[in-house]
């Protein structure tokens, strides 16, 4: 079974970066697209990028767009998440998603790791 850990994680200053990794382990990954998804207190959890494993072809929230850039590593089976200019809306707990090959929606999450920006 895949299990995924995030790491990265931290509390910045507004305009500050963080770069964020999702590691995918206990077998080989089999997936379809991998993703981070966040969600802030009080609010529901929301997309914030994605990426098909195949391809690379990759999709950003239009809040995101232009400060934040999803990566991934196929031999480390990793994604990343480059967060630049971070802004106080940002300040969220950002999960790690995996969409399994068979599986509709992502079907694997990690724990999430707390970023927080400071304005």
């Amino acid at each position: 079974q895949v299990q995924l850990q995030e790491s990265g994680g931290g509390l910045v200053q507004a305009g500050d970066s963080l770069r964020l990794s999702c590691a995918a382990s206990g077998r080989t990954f089999l997936g379809v697209a991998m993703a981070w998804f966040r969600q802030a207190p009080g609010k529901e959890r929301e997309l914030v990028a994605s990426i098909r494993w195949a391809n690379g072809d990759k999709y950003y929230a239009d809040a995101v767009k232009g400060r934040f850039t999803i990566s991934r590593d196929i031999r480390k089976n990793t994604i990343y998440l480059q967060m630049n200019t971070l802004q106080s809306e940002d300040t969220a707990l950002y999960y790690c998603a995996a969409q399994s090959v068979g599986a509709h929606a992502y079907n694997r999450w990690g724990q999430g790791t707390q970023v927080t920006v400071s304005s």
